[in-house]
């Protein structure tokens, strides 16, 4: 993220960002672009106004420009009731939207988000979440950095998934998830001394290698590309061999679980 956005160079390689290269055009790139950090980049002792007033000034516009674009910012980011007070005295999800606001005041075509809703409850990460996917509706492109594969699932065109320092695999999240598996069935059983049974059984019906979870009685087989089949037949194969089960579902592979099969790091107590 410091290379794209030009506050670090690299020791190798080349990157370009807008068509411009990280390097040998850094003031093509920063004209382009905007950031917001992990950790908010806004003044404390002024006002959320006076913060977005500062940032534009720092672009140059003329005041009457700048004025006019702090306000329009400070009504979308639901912060219009609150724009005179100071930002010390604002809550982690206000700080975080203006933030956001201050990265794109100058309406870049190119938006660098890290962590943006790192500590927010989830009803403000919702609405950061709702933020952002306006920006891209309005054709902002992009990159954001997260730990929470729950928000790269739903506002990424295109992931890359790293693990130490290394693009391991990249795709759109459905092509993500249908390279572990697309679809799963899960059965919970609820004698334990049949887990074992269910296992094998579900095994030799699907052809693929099951998962079990011992400690959760659960049993976890690919259904790949006829999952609503897979699930009616696992039904009443281990109906016929009486085993009860405390629930059955047909489910889709999530990020999370593509992440810790593509890093090696299945869950713990899984087999």
């Amino acid at each position: 993220m410091r290379i794209l956005t030009t506050l670090l160079r690299p020791d190798a390689g080349t990157a370009w960002v807008a068509g411009f290269d990280v390097v040998r055009q850094p003031a093509e790139v920063r004209a382009r672009i905007g950031l917001a950090g992990q950790t908010t980049a806004i003044d404390d002792e002024l006002s959320g106004r006076e913060n977005l007033e500062m940032v534009g000034r720092l672009y140059h516009l003329p005041a009457d420009v700048v004025r006019r674009r702090a306000r329009e910012l400070l009504d979308r980011f639901a912060l219009a009731g609150t724009g005179e007070r100071l930002v010390s005295t604002y809550s982690g999800g206000m700080r975080r939207r203006l933030d956001l606001a201050a990265g794109v005041f100058a309406s870049p075509p190119v938006l660098f988000l890290d962590e943006p809703t790192t500590g927010l409850d989830p009803r403000r990460r919702s609405e950061m979440w709702s933020l952002i996917g306006e920006l891209v509706a309005e054709g902002t492109t992009v990159l954001l950095t997260t730990q929470y594969l729950e928000e790269a699932d739903r506002l990424a065109d295109h992931i890359a998934v790293m693990d130490h320092g290394r693009i391991i695999a990249s795709g759109t999240p459905r092509d993500l998830k249908t390279s572990v598996g697309g679809e799963w069935v899960d059965v919970v059983v609820t004698d334990p001394a049949r887990l074992d049974d269910a296992a094998r059984l579900l095994g030799r019906l699907t052809g693929g290698e099951p998962r079990t979870e011992h400690t959760a009685l659960r049993v976890s087989v690919p259904a790949t590309g006829r999952g609503a089949a897979t699930l009616t037949a696992a039904l009443r194969a281990l109906d016929d061999e009486r085993i009860a089960l405390d629930d059955i579902a047909l489910r889709r592979a999530g990020l999370d679980e593509v992440f810790l099969r593509l890093t090696g790091e299945l869950a713990s107590g899984t087999t």
